[in-house]
């Protein structure tokens, strides 16, 4: 197929189109399967890093043939854009034809982003966490807060959410957000313990640091609980994480390659990548008292997952702006 145009899709366009929670937690699910069977293309991001602190900007390139999907994701996070009425995460996605290599697409990705993120978690989740998991621990209540909430209400029978945040307005605006939208009872807790003892599932996700302020102790994490590590190790002390006995990711080459730039640098061994898992040639919890962990990095095979069916049902509700290519 040739194209002489692009679809340019902003992210109001790409909220509009209305994919569900579930949908792309069944997307993301297909594309792990198709990397743990070794069917996908997808090298270490590269990235750089302007500024100070722990800025960065990506680029995420991935080819999953089972979903005809080819393309790239060029996305930045910069911890202090919070300070200036910015979003952390920002960025674009181009989406190619994988006959031609011909762009079919731009589109915004914090949404997308967003959304994937937390449907990696939910993936990971329902093979490492006890599939009763009822109560949710939060720290840090931003987008990833939210949509990792979400996303676990999808799977899990949560009836319950305790959550931290150091910012008072970010807590209180996830407190309203997950009682009007997700229906879910939420109890604001004052220190970061209060939010992992006594919690079938954790979800840490604060910025991403490389050097982790190392707030969850050990001894917090009870036995046969079930963490995500949206930010990494930022939030968690090596000897919390060694206390688990499964530590997972989503990639073992973006995982080494991480550590070889300062991040990682004291983590127990990885178990099994999610790959693995959803194929099913490493089994996942193995016992109802097992404490797990998930790290993932955040692949661009979860974006090219999402981004075909996007841009097919754009098409078809007339959604987006067309470009001259």
């Amino acid at each position: 197929m040739t194209t002489s145009k692009i679809l340019y899709l902003s992210q109001k366009d790409v909220v509009s189109v209305g994919l569900k929670m579930a949908e792309i937690i069944h997307l993301v699910e297909t594309a792990f399967k198709e990397k743990g069977h070794g069917r996908v293309e997808m090298p270490p991001k590269p990235g750089i890093h302007p500024g100070e602190g722990d800025n960065f900007i990506h680029a995420m390139p991935a080819y999953i043939p089972a979903l005809n999907s080819a393309g790239i994701k060029w996305v930045s996070g910069f911890p202090g854009n919070q300070a200036k009425g910015l979003p952390y995460i920002t960025g674009l996605l181009i989406l190619n034809d994988p006959e031609t290599g011909i762009p079919l697409a731009v589109m915004d990705c914090e949404w997308i982003t967003a959304m994937r993120t937390a449907a990696a978690s939910a993936v990971a989740a329902q093979r490492l966490a006890r599939p009763d998991s009822a109560t949710l621990g939060v720290l840090g209540c931003g987008v990833q807060g939210f949509t990792n909430t979400e996303a676990l209400q999808v799977l899990f029978p949560i009836k319950k959410v305790l959550a931290y945040d150091v910012v008072p307005a970010a807590l209180e605006a996830y407190q309203k957000k997950v009682q009007n939208q997700l229906k879910l009872e939420v109890v604001p807790v004052n220190t970061p313990q209060e939010a992992v003892t006594g919690c079938d599932l954790i979800v840490t996700a604060g910025p991403i640091l490389k050097v982790p302020h190392k707030t969850i102790k050990a001894g917090w994490l009870d036995a046969g609980a079930f963490a995500s590590l949206v930010d990494f190790d930022s939030y968690w002390e090596p000897s919390a994480m060694k206390e688990v006995s499964k530590f997972c990711t989503d990639d073992l080459k973006q995982f080494e390659y991480y550590k070889s730039v300062g991040y990682f640098q004291d983590v127990p061994p990885i178990y099994a990548d999610l790959g693995e898992l959803v194929a099913g040639t490493k089994p996942g919890r193995g016992s109802a008292e097992e404490r797990t962990i998930a790290c993932n990095l955040g692949l661009a095979l979860d974006d090219m997952a999402v981004a075909p069916t996007l841009y097919k049902r754009a098409v078809e509700m007339g959604i987006g702006t067309w470009l001259p290519l």
